[in-house]
């Protein structure tokens, strides 16, 4: 792989197969005209083309600067702190300088980047550079960091306990049981919060959400919402027909044929027919606290909420306009573009992500996504990451090998 940089030289990028150090292979002449033409100067390569001598020279600046959190062979044993043995030479620099300038926050690395000279700084970098890199999480002898489940496996294994009444997958098989299926998540997390507060009433779904956190909620609903739709397997009494009349006047919120377009209104479509011939009595009466629907049921008698219910009963429903998440494995593949292979970068500027401090990955995970890290790529892609892939993505890195990488600078034609 082949890379023009400014002082008109490329860069062979070549990964060490075998364990050892990731030493640059330097020519003399090459340096000198470069620093003659000034074409790298402050851009990080500085580090990529680092002798042996200046090599040795930045281990004594580490030695003096940065043993107490990384460690003298670049192997982090302090929270949160990253490992730097064998990371790119470039990224390094050029972290090391983002700190020193406070664009990093400066609170961390006071005392120790802040007064150093850009000279130390290309001398620090490329001695870390240059060490064999930590080993993956599962070869260090530590304990692995077990794969958190993602939302729809999550929502999945809690939505066991609801199958009893709900039925497998969210399509019910009782009568005046809903069907859970075929549901926006918005909607649906809605109105377990509205049985979990007592805005809805109902005893049982009260007591058995009150423990569900906010976040089983969003599981459950985005599993529901993801499983195939079918009507409720439920008998069915009434006009549909007649229903059909009836329900004209519905369209205009819940679809024409029951399908709604509104994440916060529910679709009917293949709905059990007992469940809601019994939710319309209750907006009538008020048991359900919503004054829009209570004034249109009001009019209704018991026979044509019958009827309604078993037009929409019979309507095939549709699956919600709802996105799949990625798992682990399809963020990584995202990840690897820029990163490299496994979190192996081989460019100099982006950072190598593989057995790198789990800890670390997280931090700067969630400092991108919180915007405390700026970097308008990094920004997008962490956006959507949930609080699980964040920590599986990190897990996953963590047990990658890393490996060196050689820098070779090659006369351009």
């Amino acid at each position: 792989m082949k890379r023009r940089v400014r002082n008109h030289y490329r860069m062979a990028f070549v990964f060490m197969v075998a364990v050892g150090a990731a030493i640059v292979d330097y020519s003399s002449g090459a340096n000198a005209q470069a620093a003659r033409a000034g074409a790298v100067k402050k851009d990080g390569l500085q580090a990529v083309y680092a002798t042996a001598v200046e090599i040795a020279e930045g281990k004594r600046i580490a030695q003096a600067s940065c043993v107490r959190c990384h460690g003298l062979d670049g192997i982090s044993t302090v929270k949160g702190v990253p490992h730097l043995a064998g990371q790119r030479p470039a990224y390094l620099y050029l972290e090391l300088r983002a700190y020193q300038s406070g664009a990093r926050g400066k609170k961390v690395m006071d005392g120790a980047a802040e007064f150093l000279s850009d000279d130390a700084l290309v001398k620090v970098a490329a001695y870390y550079a240059s060490l064999d890199p930590a080993q993956p999480v599962a070869a260090s002898g530590a304990k692995p960091v077990p794969a958190k489940p993602g939302p729809v496996q999550a929502g999945k294994a809690d939505a066991a306990a609801c199958a009893g009444c709900h039925g497998e997958g969210g399509i019910s098989k009782t009568p005046g049981m809903p069907n859970l299926v075929a549901l926006d998540p918005k909607y649906l997390v809605a109105a377990m919060k509205g049985y979990k507060s007592g805005q809805r009433k109902h005893d049982v779904m009260q007591s058995l959400l009150a423990a569900v956190s906010d976040a089983d909620m969003n599981n459950l609903a985005l599993y529901y919402a993801l499983q195939k739709p079918a009507r409720a397997q439920t008998p069915v009494t009434g006009d549909q027909a007649a229903g059909k009349a009836a329900a004209a006047a519905c369209a205009g919120c819940h679809g024409k044929q029951g399908v709604s377009t509104n994440p916060d209104i529910p679709s009917l479509a293949g709905q059990d027919a007992q469940y809601l011939a019994t939710a319309l009595q209750a907006y009538k009466d008020g048991s359900r606290g919503d004054e829009s629907m209570k004034g249109l049921a009001a009019a209704l008698d018991d026979r044509v909420m019958k009827d309604m219910a078993a037009f929409y009963a019979a309507q095939p429903p549709q699956p919600p306009n709802v996105r799949r998440p990625l798992t682990t494995a399809e963020w990584a593949k995202k990840c690897d573009r820029c990163h490299g292979v496994n979190g192996n970068s081989v460019a100099p500027f982006l950072p190598a992500l593989a057995s790198q401090r789990v800890d670390y990955l997280e931090k700067v995970l969630r400092d991108y996504r919180a915007r405390v890290r700026k970097s308008s790529a990094m920004a997008a892609m962490s956006d959507a990451l949930t609080e699980a892939d964040v920590e599986n993505l990190a897990a996953y890195y963590a047990r990658q090998k890393a490996r060196a990488v050689v820098f070779v600078p090659v006369p351009g034609k």
